[in-house]
């Protein structure tokens, strides 16, 4: 049994442990109570922030102002080059071939009536000469028929008879007259013949050409169906063109009765460049269609192609046969229309900044679709301001601005936060 000193000294022992108990209770509460008073007051004493003014972006944008005015209707589109006159020039006469040209060579430029090659002309020099001695004979005895004549008609008035006509003709030798003026002739057109053969041993260039091919050398032998040579035409090229039907209203053609046809700029750059051209002018248009694509068929003449002229030697590039080229063709006027690039209309409507700043997706009427740009008629009125930048996400009424054009509530608002 325990006993009083036992007791006592136990007391103290179980105190003790009751204060610890509570005071690891109280500690996290107090540390709590401290920590959000100071966040309290570090809340009420702290600065505080000002409240910017809240501002509404606007756009940045580039604007061009809408022109009405009179524009042709520029017609595109690509073509093939070709000589507007192509010969195979054959041999008429047989022969040696004695003497070519020095340009007889592909590619090489002859003038019109220039020697192109000569042939052995021997054999009809001698033909020549013949032919001369037997007008020369036939002329003789034509003479001597005429003197026979003359006493026949002596001999008929010494007579004194009344004959026939018949007979009268027989006495005055008519007929032998008439066959030896027939044989004069006869020997006239052999002679003729045999000069126009000795002639045809030069061959000769028929117009202003250049070579395309050259089928003969020198020293051949050739018959009156050989081919010597395929010349092409260099006054005037053509360019065969194909254009949709749709646009074929836009075109001008010429009327036969001195009306011209559009003109037309044609373009090579490939060779050229992207700034050269020369220029040509509609002349015909084909009566059917192209068999695969359904096109129009026009003709473009382009005149001095090769630049041989003095006014264009050395200034415009020559154009060459076979070579696919882009074209312009200006065609008809529209009065009252603005031009706008073919990028700005978007799903057939035009980007417009109204007079409040804002966005106005506005429907146009598209009379005349180029390759570059557009004719509107209607839609659009003069001075207008034309959104020309790219916008990722338009919305009708969006707010714009001018590249120069600060907002006002901006601007006012960043001057108050300067010291």
């Amino acid at each position: 049994m325990p006993t009083m000193s036992d007791l006592s000294s136990q007391l103290p022992e179980k105190q003790s442990g009751v204060s610890y108990a509570v005071l690891r209770l109280l500690l996290p509460a107090i540390v709590l109570l401290v920590a959000a008073a100071a966040a309290w007051w570090l809340l009420q004493t702290g600065p505080k922030a000002k409240p910017r003014p809240k501002v509404r972006s606007a756009t940045l944008v580039e604007v061009r102002p809408v022109e009405f005015s009179s524009q042709a209707a520029w017609v595109n589109a690509m073509g093939r080059v070709m000589p507007s006159r192509t010969v195979t020039l054959r041999a008429q006469v047989g022969g040696e071939v004695l003497g070519l040209n020095r340009r007889f060579i592909p590619g090489g430029r002859l003038g019109k009536g220039e020697v192109l090659l000569e042939i052995d002309s021997a054999d009809y020099r001698l033909e020549v000469i013949q032919r001369q001695s037997e007008l020369a004979r036939a002329e003789a005895e034509l003479d001597l028929e005429r003197g026979n004549q003359l006493v026949a008609q002596k001999e008929l008035a010494l007579l004194g008879e009344q004959v026939s006509a018949d007979q009268q003709a027989l006495m005055l030798r008519k007929p032998q007259y008439a066959s030896l003026r027939a044989a004069v002739d006869a020997a006239r057109a052999r002679l003729e013949q045999a000069q126009l053969d000795q002639a045809r041993a030069t061959v000769k260039v028929p117009f202003n050409a250049t070579v395309l091919s050259r089928d003969v050398e020198l020293g051949s032998r050739v018959s009156s169906s050989t081919d010597l040579a395929r010349l092409a035409g260099t006054d005037r090229y053509w360019v065969e063109a194909l254009i949709p039907v749709s646009q074929l209203p836009w075109v001008v053609l010429p009327d036969g009765r001195g009306q011209p046809g559009s003109h037309v700029r044609v373009y090579d750059p490939a060779a050229w460049g992207e700034a050269d051209f020369r220029k040509g002018e509609v002349i015909s248009l084909a009566a059917g269609l192209e068999e695969q694509g359904r096109m129009a068929q026009l003709l473009i003449a382009v005149d001095d192609p090769l630049a041989l002229e003095e006014n264009n030697s050395g200034r415009k590039p020559a154009l060459l046969v076979d070579s696919y080229v882009r074209l312009e063709i200006e065609g008809r006027q529209v009065a009252n229309v603005a031009a706008v690039d073919r990028q700005l209309v978007r799903d057939g409507a035009l980007w417009i900044m109204d007079t409040e700043n804002r966005l106005d997706i506005r429907p146009v009427d598209v009379i005349f679709r180029g390759r570059d740009q557009l004719l509107v008629a209607n839609g659009l009125s003069s001075g207008e301001l034309l959104v020309v930048s790219a916008l990722a996400t338009p919305v009708q009424g969006m707010p714009l601005r001018l590249a120069e054009t600060v907002p006002a509530a901006a601007d006012k608002a960043l001057s108050k936060d300067l010291p």
